[in-house]
């Protein structure tokens, strides 16, 4: 006997927005990885993920220190702005 289970509507966009956070948080560490070990600032990651809006960009970053995926060597680069940004760089880099 087969049973229908009727998920509510809330549950499937929790679901959605979890995975669609999974996937830009494996995209912007990808591309902090990719930097290589002398790491990379906020408008770099950006300018490599033109077609991501800024917030969901910048948001993952605080996930991924979280995790200890990422991590600060406490140097600092000029950004577009002409202000210093901070450096991060990918677990893989060593610290």
């Amino acid at each position: 006997m087969n049973r229908v289970v009727h998920i509510p509507a809330e549950t499937s966009k929790i679901a959605l927005e979890d995975l669609d956070v999974s996937r830009l948080q494996s995209l912007v560490y990808e591309t902090i990885r990719d930097a290589g070990p002398a790491g990379i600032h906020s408008d770099e990651v950006r300018r490599r993920l033109p077609d991501l809006a800024y917030s969901s960009v910048t948001a993952r970053y605080r996930a991924l220190l979280d995790k200890g995926l990422l991590w600060l060597p406490g140097t600092t680069r000029k950004g577009d702005s002409g202000r210093a940004q901070r450096v991060m760089v990918a677990d893989v880099w060593g610290r």
